[in-house]
This record gives structure tokens, sequence and C-alpha cells, in this order.
């Protein structure tokens, strides 16, 4: 690793951590050159997986995309930036378990709208909303009608709605 101070290659690693999720390695360093110590994280490198869009186009799948999306679905809701981290790990996690080079933007768009299902019902209309490309006031009824009925079938997550 070069030292960001002098420039050299001769470093040696004083101590490694994972993170909480176990996907990052901490690594604090010092240069042998200089004395200057700095962090490096390691992050496992994904193989490079294309989203089909609907158009046909394909485009490298982007973390900061998907990340960019759920942050703004649940903008303004009390929801912590570390469940929208852990969705965000899902999300990718899903697709990683395809084992694919490929995905189509709707089973991507689909696996987003589950985790925030989960997450939070504004949040979730929000980005339906947006992924189905509602038109009129009707396609936010029906899709929070439809909300509604899932939640009345599964009794176990009535406390999402008890606010």
């Amino acid at each position: 690793m070069r030292c960001p101070k002098c420039g050299t290659l001769e470093d040696k690693v004083i101590d490694s951590r994972l993170s909480k999720d176990g996907a990052t390695t901490r690594r604090r360093r010092v240069c042998l050159e200089c004395d200057t110590r700095f962090t490096t994280y390691e992050v496992l490198e994904r193989v490079e997986l294309h989203v089909v869009k609907r158009d046909g186009r394909r485009e490298l799948l982007d973390r900061a995309k998907i990340m960019s999306s759920i942050t703004k679905a649940c903008e303004k809701r009390p929801v912590p930036i570390e469940s929208i981290e852990a969705a965000v790990e899902d999300v990718l996690q899903d697709i990683d378990n395809l084992q694919a080079l490929e995905v189509s933007s709707k089973y991507l768009g689909a696996v987003v709208m589950a985790r925030l299902h989960a997450l939070d019902p504004v949040a979730y209309v929000r980005y339906a909303s947006v992924y189905r490309q509602f038109q009129e006031v009707g396609d936010f009824i029906e899709e929070i009608q439809s909300l509604e009925r899932r939640v009345a079938a599964s009794p176990d997550q009535t406390e999402l709605f008890s606010s």
C-alpha cells in the first residue's frame, strides 16, 4: 500500500479488524519510511454484474445507485441508516446468490421493493411509485390497498401500521 504522505510502498500492518457485518476489513498501517499512520479498508471484490434495462441497454450494477434509491425512498422516515445499509447488502447478496452475469432491472426492482416492504411501508410505496411508473392517484390507492391486504394476510406484520 502506498503511503499517503511520502508515497513509499514499504509499510507494516499494526492492527486488523473486521467490520460488524464481516464484509470489510479495516487495517491500521504505519509507513516504514516516514512513520505516518494511515487506515485502509479491504472489501471483497464482486464479479462485475450487469443490469439489463427495460430498453435493452446493459449497465454495470452500481451499489451507489441502489443505496441512493433506497435512501430517497426512506427520506424523512424513521429508518436508521444502518437498516438502509443492511437492506442494500441484502439486495446485493440476493443478486450474488443468482450466480448470473446479468440481472434484469425488473428483478432488481422487485428485490429492492421486497426489502423496502419489510423496512417501511411509506418508503415501499414511494419506491413502487417510481419503479412502476404511477401515472395517477388511483395507482397509489391500488398499491396501498394491496399493501394493506398483504399485511392483513400476515398478522405478524401488523405492527408496521400501528404508529
